[in-house]
Parts: C-alpha cells; structure tokens; sequence
C-alpha cells in the first residue's frame, strides 16, 4: 500500500532528477533551461501547497516539541524559496549565470529541505500516523493535485512569482 510518504519521496526524486539535468544545461541552452523550469515548478509548486495546508498541519497537531521545529524549519524553508530564490530565477535571463547560480541555489535547498523531510520528519510521521491514516493522506493529495483548487493555489503561486520578480534584480538582495 503506498503512502504519503512513499510520494512525497518519489516527488522528491523526480526533483533531483530535474535539477541535475538543468544543472547541466549550458547559458546557450535557454529553451531547454525555460522548459526544465516549467516542470520543477509544475512538481515543486503543487507538493509545497500541499504540505503547508495539510501535511504540516496535521503532523504539528500531533508532533512533540521537537518535532513541531522540524516542521517549523520546513516551512520557513518553503517560504525562502517562494519569496526570495523562485523571483530571483524569474528576474534572471535564462542565458545567465544568475540564472545558473540562482537555481544551483534551489537546487541545494530542496536537496536539503527533501534530505531533512526523509530523514528526520517521515521517521517522526510514521510513528504519529497510523498506516491507513498514511494512505488516506495519499489518496487524498493524489485528488487534490487533479482538483481546480490545485490549479489555482498553484496558478496563483506562480504570477505571484513572477511578479516578484519582475520587481527586484537577482544580482542584489531585497
């Protein structure tokens, strides 16, 4: 029986698979490096909504002290990345080693931030939910991701983005 868990993780490598190829890309690469970011931001976007209205939730209610820093650390890291590193990729020309670097940088935090949620945060889930109350989870997240009210939070996550960064250069914080 597969669980939230179980997808999430797969989530989390179908990332890693897309960061190492636009990794790899070269300044002169612009479509496939405009085409890789769609699809991050298509699986990226949709798991992070999720996990903040409804797995972070649920896991704080039951978590310990402890616990609930992890998932605390987790969310703070979620809002680094939609309000300073996604503009900074959108206000770069895709040809450029802003660009280049201001995903290097994405990539390392979600390779941390997915790291940490294997490792530390799904050990403490599968002790604080039953296995039924796992597959629940997935069953709901996987209709979720097919609903409108995931196209639009997802819809929404990206203009506001993009108007982000429309409004600063990735060359300078703020």
């Amino acid at each position: 029986m597969t669980d939230i868990l179980d997808t999430l993780k797969q989530e989390h490598g179908a990332l890693r698979e897309l960061f190492a190829k636009i990794n790899a890309t070269a300044d002169s690469e612009k479509d496939a490096r405009k085409d890789l970011l769609k699809q991050i931001e298509a699986a990226l976007i949709p798991h992070a909504k999720w996990e903040e209205t409804v797995f972070y939730p649920a896991f704080a209610e039951r978590a310990t002290f402890d616990e609930q820093l992890i998932q605390a650390e987790a969310i703070q890291e979620h809002r680094a990345v939609e309000k300073a590193v996604l503009p900074d990729i959108h206000a770069a020309d895709f040809d450029s080693r802003q660009f280049a670097g201001s995903v290097k940088v994405l990539s390392q935090m979600i390779e941390h931030h997915a790291h940490e949620e294997e490792t530390v945060m799904f050990a403490a889930a599968r002790q604080l939910f039953s296995a039924a109350e796992l597959a629940d989870f997935d069953t709901k997240y996987a209709e979720w991701k097919k609903s409108s009210a995931a196209a639009a939070v997802s819809g929404f996550a990206k203009v506001k983005t993009a108007i982000k960064g429309t409004m600063h250069s990735p060359q300078s914080p703020g």
